[in-house]
């Protein structure tokens, strides 16, 4: 793959990152880069996300990479690699910022989400030179770009002591807005989210929360869920949208024979309207 070059104040995408402290001077990439700015997102959290932060990380990334936002991540373990891979799964772009060179994509258990960046015209971008080794230090480095190539920072999971607060605080530095999803009081998994939402960061439950801030001209009336085909499929949406996520509930609130309500499950599957979760837990697309 060919390792390209520029200069942040060339490129209309990454000319905001010139107001940061510390500019790069080069930006090293592979893939394509934007070449008008978009609204863009930065979305990041715990390397270990429960079922919770799995499920919303999955949902707002979804959602904002619809309506034509740029999802940026760090390419790491858990809240990153679920960002980027939830926003090229509805064909949206995504670009990550490697805290290496990129003659070699890090972590590599995570190298096949980079290929797939590439191909489906997002970007790898780093500052180091292209065989440079990811030194921890530089992980703390690249969290200011992260921040800084977005317009805002969307905190999905995160604990008290996660790198995760780095970028958030980057982002104050930066002038973006920082979103934080709440998280459950007593899982330690969301300790950050909820300590930074006591300082004053904005809680979000959903993409519009961010749109209305940074982009309000994307939020176009949403068209509502297709007519459902049937009176089931409009009762099993209704109760989704409830927050009831196990099939087994879903089938007995629905009452409905178990036969029928699984043909249902697998027709709305396949037509989009929801998504499993595994372990016989559904959600909405």
């Amino acid at each position: 793959m060919k390792i390209n070059q520029l200069s942040p104040d060339t490129n209309k995408f990454t000319q905001i990152i010139t107001t940061i402290a510390v500019v790069p001077k080069t930006l090293y990439y592979l893939g394509e880069l934007p070449t008008v700015r978009r609204p863009t997102v930065a979305i990041v959290g715990t390397r270990r996300p429960t079922a919770y932060g799995t499920e919303v990380t999955t949902k707002i990334a979804s959602d904002l990479a619809r309506r034509g936002v740029v999802v940026v991540s760090g390419m790491a373990l858990g809240v990153d690699a679920i960002a980027h891979r939830a926003a090229l799964d509805v064909g949206g772009t995504t670009i990550a910022v490697q805290a290496n060179g990129l003659a070699k994509l890090t972590p590599t258990t995570n190298r096949q989400i980079g290929l797939d960046i590439i191909t489906n015209g997002g970007a790898i971008i780093s500052e180091y030179e292209p065989e440079e080794p990811p030194y921890l230090v530089r992980f703390l480095e690249r969290n200011r770009i992260v921040s800084g190539l977005s317009d805002a920072v969307l905190i999905t999971e995160a604990s008290a002591r996660s790198g995760t607060l780095n970028t958030a605080r980057h982002a104050l530095e930066q002038g973006r807005d920082v979103f934080v999803v709440p998280g459950n009081i007593t899982s330690p998994q969301s300790a950050g989210c909820n300590a930074l939402l006591k300082q004053g960061a904005i809680p979000v439950t959903s993409a519009e929360d961010i749109l209305e801030r940074i982009a309000p001209q994307l939020l176009t009336k949403q068209a509502q869920l297709a007519l459902e085909d049937n009176p089931l499929q409009t009762t099993i949406i209704q109760l989704l949208q409830q927050g009831i996520r196990d099939g087994d509930e879903l089938q007995q609130l629905a009452e409905v024979r178990a036969d029928e309500f699984a043909t249902e499950l697998t027709m709305m599957e396949l037509s989009g309207l929801i998504r499993a979760l595994g372990a016989n837990q559904w959600t909405l697309r």
